[in-house]
């Protein structure tokens, strides 16, 4: 064997060897940012998958109407229907606009009165409801503190009055 070939050998096995320890070792930890947009991407592709689903699917109320109906009276309704002409008559003229230029309130087109921003008009209730609650806490704290003014004058009443005891009995032990 020339120098040559047990050099190239030698080469080739480590190689392999830098290939194995490489391979062994650990993968890196996606940064915060990348976990975060990995997990956006991850939600909208889901939210995509459910809006796609969701738009093949049948609306509720048409599921409860049909619920009602046998298998063969659907099947006669949804032959009809993929039977039906798709396009618009030639007798319908293009513009069919209503008269009046301007929408009102309540003629199908979808707009409704606007409604005045600000309280409640059931606010009135609430407002009687903690009105009174408020007078009887009044009322109440009123009575508490009327009670505490009269203990306290008892207290120093019944003080007095002890003293005084205290003083005719005083007075009662001189006289015997």
């Amino acid at each position: 064997m020339s120098k040559q070939n047990q050099t190239a050998e030698r080469m080739a096995a480590l190689e392999r060897e830098l290939a194995e320890l490489k391979a062994a070792q650990p993968k890196p930890e996606p940064s915060r940012e990348e976990q975060e947009r990995a997990t956006a991407k991850w939600i909208d592709e889901m939210h995509q998958m459910r809006e796609g689903r969701m738009s093949l699917a049948t609306p509720p109320s048409v599921v409860r109407e049909m619920s009602v109906l046998d298998d063969h009276l659907v099947k006669e309704i949804a032959l009809r229907d993929a039977r039906a002409p798709t396009g618009r008559p030639g007798m319908i003229p293009g513009s069919q606009q209503p008269t009046s230029p301007r929408q009102s309130a309540g003629d199908g087109t979808g707009w409704a009165h606007e409604m005045p921003i600000g309280p409640s008009m059931h606010q009135r209730y609430v407002d009687a409801q903690l009105d009174a609650q408020d007078a009887k806490d009044r009322q109440e704290r009123i009575q508490q503190a009327a009670s505490a003014e009269m203990a306290r004058k008892f207290a120093e009443r019944s003080e007095k009055l002890q003293r005084l005891i205290e003083q005719n009995k005083k007075l009662i032990g001189k006289t015997k």
